[in-house]
């Protein structure tokens, strides 16, 4: 690594330890977890699929989709967050490879994936339309991609970098539906968006800010 994927692995390394204290990236609530688990069977239904869970964190939405009988591929740039996951799945008794890398280029060769799941990670990278693109490269035909995002601060609100190097990162503090599908449409045949901020299972209570689904075919 290097540039600014140093100091944002550096961040998200030292915010490992507590980031499972969050309501929806823990999910040790019954309910959070309930409501989350059903929300990835409509989006993915079936079961045996190979899915790739691009900047994966402590692996809460994988241990979900290895429940749900899924082969789970998780990256994320963090050790330490990789570190978790790996932890969560051998608690749990369950089977899945996770790789410490950046989720944007993922680190897994050739691979070919029948969905890529990425959850509020658009916001934190240098170059979000490459990730896009190489995200729905990793697809095999038909193959889906669910991306779960928000626009965390009213639009033209200053947003600070939140580590060294990550100053004008193009979509600091989320990015809204409307653009994220205009972003999308070249990449995929068709897409569907979903509003999740009404959802308050989803979160741990109630949000002000936008959140959706988008899910998407190529």
């Amino acid at each position: 690594m290097n540039g600014p994927l140093d100091s944002i692995a550096a961040y998200w390394n030292d915010a490992a330890p507590g980031f499972d204290r969050e309501p929806d990236h823990g999910l040790r609530a019954a309910g959070t977890r309930g409501a989350w688990r059903r929300r990835l069977a409509g989006w993915l239904p079936g079961a045996g699929l190979d899915v790739l869970d691009a900047g994966c964190g402590t692996g809460s939405l994988s241990v979900l989709l290895a429940e749900a009988g899924h082969r789970v591929t998780g990256v994320d740039l963090a050790p330490a967050m990789v570190d978790l996951a790996r932890a969560k799945f051998a608690a749990a008794g369950l089977t899945g490879s996770f790789l410490v890398g950046d989720a944007s280029r993922p680190p897994t060769g050739d691979g070919r994936y029948d969905a890529v799941l990425c959850r509020h990670l658009l916001w934190t990278l240098p170059d979000p339309h490459a990730a896009l693109r190489e995200w729905a490269a990793r697809l095999r035909p038909g193959g889906r991609l669910l991306l779960v995002e928000g626009r965390w601060r009213e639009a033209g609100a200053a947003v600070e970098p939140y580590a060294p190097g990550t100053e004008g990162l193009p979509w600091a503090g989320g990015i809204t539906a409307s653009a994220l599908t205009a972003a999308l449409r070249p990449l995929v045949r068709e897409l569907q968006v979903e509003p999740l901020e009404a959802d308050e299972e989803l979160w741990g209570g109630p949000v002000r800010d936008e959140r959706y689904a988008i899910v998407a075919r190529v």
